[in-house]
């Protein structure tokens, strides 16, 4: 199975990168040590989804940092990306894998652990346990995992997982002592006044601080 670095694992938010673009953001990202860049649209059509989702292919693609299309298959395909990450209502893990093919980069969110034996029965590269802390980017996910909730996943796991959630400089280094393979965060690089700062504070974070 294809080996994925999801040390810094930055999933894109429109409405959260305002006047600046989500473009430069993933740039600025990617150079402070973004190692997987997820671009997720809730609120556009399909053309302008899949058009942003060529215009990052451009940025990630010669940094080799693997872009991956948030519940998209069709995006993913029409664009070029690496891949895709769904979500348990999402099409199915098998039927993406199916349609992209066997060196797709095919992620799933998991919060409980029949879902994390059901993807990697079905062959998902990576996990994401989703709602560690609360957090004002997802509210519709019910209570949080908190760190307990979170190692028993990683327990359950045989494949890689990264977290995502409520996560900054402070909660990251928590996440590396659960098992995770990495972290995952929206607004800590979004929100950013300077994302390459971000990033390399996140890396600095997750891999050297101590808990």
């Amino acid at each position: 199975m294809q080996s994925i670095d999801l040390r810094l694992y930055v999933v894109t938010d429109r409405g959260q990168a305002g006047e600046r673009g989500v473009g430069p953001i993933v740039r600025a990202a990617i150079e402070g040590g973004a190692t997987v860049v997820q671009l997720r649209e809730k609120q556009c059509d399909t053309r302008d989804f899949v058009r942003y989702a060529r215009e990052l292919v451009e940025i990630c693609r010669p940094a080799r940092v693997p872009l991956l299309i948030n519940d998209r298959v069709d995006v993913a395909l029409a664009a070029g990306a690496d891949g895709v990450h769904l979500g348990q209502a999402d099409m199915s893990l098998a039927d993406a894998r199916r349609l992209l093919g066997p060196s797709a980069i095919v992620g799933v969110s998991v919060r409980h652990g029949d879902e994390v034996l059901a993807a990697e029965r079905d062959g998902a590269n990576y996990l994401a346990a989703n709602g560690v802390w609360a957090t004002a980017t997802k509210t519709d996910l019910g209570s949080p995992l908190e760190w307990e909730g979170l190692r028993a996943l990683v327990e359950a796991s045989t494949i890689p997982m990264i977290a995502i959630g409520g996560i900054d400089e402070r909660t990251a280094p928590l996440i590396r002592e659960a098992g995770c393979a990495g972290i995952a965060v929206v607004s800590a690089v979004m929100k950013a006044e300077d994302p390459r700062r971000a990033c390399m504070g996140l890396r600095h974070a997750f891999e050297y601080a101590t808990p």
